[in-house]
Order: structure tokens, then C-alpha cells, then sequence
């Protein structure tokens, strides 16, 4: 039976070494090309602007983040759930879209601004440091938002229960409950929300000031697009590397359990004290839901009216999001799948290591290195949607691995020993035990990588040509060039089609697990 075994053995490991080799190989080749390089005033401005913009940007969405989750947390009321779902749509929304919807709610035309002029009041600028940090703050606060509601429900209801037979006020419960959770938690989440706006590219092109509000990814872009620099690109793609990774292990450092102990697993019952704390709830469940839902549906509207006039390049266009978005999640979910079994029969510092490495880097940064082990040997434009695909597995594959693992760890747990007793491997022990079991964080893992790779505004920025643009660069050259309501349709079609290739993926897991 063991020797049964044996090719999942080869193949995890083979596999692991091929997605070190993709990440590592890059990297060293920005390594060499950056080594030696004296990085001038402008880039050091650079690497000063994006740590400035993300620790703004992880601490205003955390802070805001910490009364609508306490509110959800202690409120129930009609709308709980869809609003909760809604606080996961900006981490699906291309960010491209998101700009584009806050562009028609703050930008110059906006309707923000349209109000200010009709009360004889001067218009606003959205772009700059403040327009990037409201940026992210838009795609941001609901992922802080669903991180801290779950700290809130880590808390054993048996706690909350003897601290209302304690007579505790909501002073009290916050001081010996609330507040030790959130010491625990909200570290975590600003360094999570910090290293995703490290790595931001499609919202400081767009909303980025010139030269005083240009991040490392950016510059990168520009070095390689615009001047054809790849030693400064190189140099720049290696500061980045080192800022990301000691962002991501300071993440890493500081996750801590609760610490509250174990509980019998009852549902939460916060009390929900009325007067002012009620009208807070209230006021701050109403801000975040008129915040998010006011820019998408300034995309909606703007955006119909122009579906029956879209420019031609819009439609190859999102055909060509398409395949890359289910090949790369095909091949992520695959490669996923192969190291979460593997992992789960016998752990290997070679599995992990390969499925979290990616977490470390970004896609300029791999695309740069790409670029420059491509560029001798043939023209990179050509490769754009092969390349485009390949750092796109990197990047979601981390994701997968996390969700896929403990399902991996609970099925080899609970069945293991009972298909092994029975002589069931190879693909009868895929079809009729694995996929079946784990078909319902497949389909979730796999439209989540749809949808990721379906916005991605990163490689292809720096290889693309005419005819290897996807949607979401369409979507950015529109809105550079003023076009706001064509750019407003193609970023509806690219927002449903990325929200439909999800819910057909999650849709069809919840199917086959049922």
C-alpha cells in the first residue's frame, strides 16, 4: 500500500522545487542585475511614499474597522449577512474597478465634488497621499473588518455569560474581555493590511501624485515600461523584496492565540446596550455600508449606458482575462490540491516552504526578474500571458494551500486508515474520497484565484502589447486617457465577470459536496 503512495511522494516534492525555482530563479536574477546599484534620491523617495501610504493605509482601515466590527459583533438585526457579504466583495473587486468607482465618487466630476461646487464650496483632489489612503482603506476596511469580527467570535460565549453574571457594564466587558482580544489581534492585522499595500500597483498608478507619490512598484513599472532601466528596476524589485519580507515576518512574529481557553462552542451573545452606544452601531454600520456600496454603484450606473458602445479592444480583452483566469486557477488549485495532501500524509519543510515563499514577494518583483531571464532569449511581449499566468499560480497559490490543508489534514485524519485498510489509492481514492470531501473549499479556493487572477493589474503592465492586454489593463489605459465612461463599462463587464467565475466555482463545490 505504500508503494501505492509513493507517486504523490514524487510528485509534491517535484512540484514544491518547481515553485521555488519560479520564485527563487526570479529573484536571483534581480539580485544580480541590482547588486552594486546606488539607488539615486527619487527611488529612496519612493521606498519612503510606499511605507508611509501602507502604515496609513493599515492603521486608518484598522482603526475605522474596530466599531463596525463590534457593531456586527453585539447587533442583530435584517441585513446582518448581506452586509457581512458584502464585506468580502472588495477583497474579489479588481482594483482597478474600485478606483474607477472611487474616482466617480471623490474624483473631479465626482459627485462629491459636484455637491461642494453647488454649495459655492472649492472642489477636492482626489489624487496624492491622501487619495491612495483612501484607496486602500476602500479595499482594506472590510478585510480588517472580517479579521476583528472574528477575534470578537473567538471569545467563548461561556466568558461573555460570566461576565453578565458578574453585572459587568460595557466598561467592564471591554476592559477584561474586548480589550485583552483586540491587544491580541490588531497587530495582525495592520502588518496583514501593511503587506498587501506594500505590494499595491493599480492604485498608486491611477491615483498616485507624480513624482512625490510614486511607490516601489511603481517605480519599477516605470523603470522597466518607460526608461528600460532593468538595472535600476532590479535594484529597486530588491528593496522591495526586503521591505515585503520583513513586513511579512513581522506578521508572522506577531500572530498570538486569544488566549480566552476553550469554550463549548455556543453561539456569541454580546449584550447590546442601547443610548448612545446603539446610535454608534448604527451610525458607524450605516457609514460603512453608504462607503462601499456608493462606489460600486457609481460604476453600475455609469457604466450601463455605455455597454451597447464599448471600444473594440474591450471584448478580445476579456476573453483574454478569461483564459488566464481559469488556467491560472486551474494550475494553482492543482498544485494546491498536491501539496495539501502531501503535507497532510507527512509534513516536509520542502511543502511549506514552497506554498508560503510567494507571500514574500510581489508581482512586479517576479515579473522583473521574469523580464530580465526572458529578455536574451526572446522578446517578452510575446510571452506576456504565459508569464502573466505563471505568477499568477505563484501569488494565489499560498491562499489555496491555507484553505486546502486542514480539510487535507481532518480527511487523512478521519479516513486514512480506513482506505488503506480497503486497498483504495490512486484515483479511485481522489474520486471517490478526496475531491468529494474537500470539494467544497476547492470550488472556494478555486473561484477565489479566478477572481484574483481575473483583476490582476501587475505583469501584464510590464509586457503587455496591444494584442496581449487583458480587461483590467483596458480598463486602467481608458481611465488614463479621460475616457471615464467607457472605462466605467469595461470595468462592469470586468467586475461580473469576476464575481461570476467565483460564484460558478464556489457554486459548483457546494454542488458536488452536497
Amino acid at each position: 500500500m505504500a508503494s501505492r503512495a509513493r507517486p504523490l511522494n514524487l510528485i509534491a516534492p517535484a512540484l514544491a522545487a518547481l515553485l521555488l525555482a519560479l520564485v527563487l530563479a526570479p529573484l536571483a536574477a534581480v539580485g544580480w542585475r541590482g547588486a552594486g546599484l546606488s539607488l539615486g534620491p527619487a527611488d529612496w523617495a519612493a521606498v519612503r511614499f510606499s511605507i508611509t501610504q501602507a502604515l496609513l493605509s493599515a492603521v486608518f482601515s484598522t482603526a475605522l474597522a474596530i466599531p463596525v466590527a463590534r457593531a456586527l459583533a453585539r447587533r442583530r438585526f435584517p441585513g446582518r449577512t448581506l452586509l457581512i457579504t458584502l464585506m468580502g466583495a472588495p477583497f474579489l473587486l479588481p482594483a482597478v474597478v474600485a478606483v474607477l468607482g472611487l474616482l466617480a465618487v471623490f474624483g473631479r466630476s465626482g459627485l462629491l465634488n459636484q455637491a461642494l461646487i453647488a454649495l459655492g464650496l472649492p472642489p477636492i483632489s482626489i489624487y496624492g497621499l491622501h487619495g491612495v489612503v483612501l484607496a486602500h482603506v476602500f479595499l482594506n476596511l472590510p478585510l480588517a473588518t472580517r479579521m476583528i469580527l472574528q477575534g470578537w467570535l473567538s471569545i467563548p460565549s461561556e466568558r461573555i455569560r460570566l461576565a453578565q453574571s458578574l453585572g459587568f457594564g460595557p466598561s467592564e466587558t471591554f476592559r477584561h474581555l474586548e480589550g485583552p482580544m483586540l491587544r491580541e489581534v490588531l497587530p495582525g492585522v495592520v502588518l496583514v493590511i501593511l503587506v498587501i499595500c506594500l505590494t499595491s500597483f493599480a492604485v498608486v498608478l491611477t491615483l498616485g501624485g507624480g513624482p512625490s507619490a510614486t511607490t516601489i512598484e511603481l517605480a519599477i513599472y516605470q523603470a522597466v515600461r518607460f526608461e528600460f532601466d532593468l538595472s535600476r528596476a532590479a535594484g529597486l524589485a530588491g528593496v522591495q523584496l526586503a521591505v515585503g519580507s520583513l513586513a511579512a515576518l513581522a506578521a508572522w512574529l506577531v500572530t498570538s492565540p486569544a488566549g480566552f481557553g476553550a469554550g463549548l462552542g455556543r453561539e456569541l451573545n454580546l449584550s447590546a446596550p442601547e443610548g448612545w452606544r446603539r446610535a454608534g452601531d448604527i451610525a458607524a454600520l450605516s457609514a460603512v455600508a453608504l462607503f462601499l456600496s456608493l462606489p460600486l454603484g457609481a460604476v453600475l450606473l455609469r457604466g450601463l449606458p455605455g455597454l451597447s458602445d464599448l471600444p473594440a479592444v474591450v471584448l478580445p480583452a476579456a476573453g483574454r482575462s478569461v483564459l488566464v483566469a481559469l488556467a491560472s486557477s486551474s494550475i494553482a488549485t492543482t498544485a494546491a490540491l498536491t501539496l495539501a495532501l502531501a503535507a497532510a500524509r507527512r509534513p516536509q519543510m520542502l511543502l511549506g516552504a514552497a506554498a508560503t515563499l510567494p507571500l514574500a514577494t510581489s508581482g512586479l518583483v517576479l515579473g522583473t526578474g521574469l523580464f530580465l531571464l526572458i529578455q536574451p532569449f526572446a522578446t517578452p511581449m510575446t510571452l506576456a500571458l504565459p508569464v502573466t499566468i505563471l505568477v499568477n499560480v505563484a501569488l494565489s497559490l499560498p491562499y489555496l494551500y491555507r484553505i486546502l490543508l486542514p480539510e487535507a489534514r481532518a480527511v487523512h485524519s478521519d479516513y486514512g486508515r480506513l482506505a488503506d485498510s480497503l486497498a483504495i489509492q490512486g484515483w479511485s481514492r481522489l474520486r471517490w474520497l478526496i475531491l468529494p470531501r474537500l470539494a467544497r473549499p476547492l470550488g472556494f479556493g478555486a473561484g477565489i484565484a479566478a477572481a484574483l487572477s481575473m483583476g490582476d493589474l501587475g505583469v501584464i503592465a510590464l509586457f503587455a502589447g496591444e494584442r496581449q492586454a487583458t480587461l483590467p489593463l483596458v480598463v486602467s489605459q481608458l481611465t488614463g486617457a479621460y475616457r471615464m465612461e467607457a472605462a466605467a463599462s469595461a470595468a462592469l463587464i470586468l467586475v461580473t465577470l469576476s464575481f461570476a467565475l467565483f460564484w460558478a466555482c464556489d457554486a459548483g463545490g457546494r454542488r458536488a459536496a452536497a
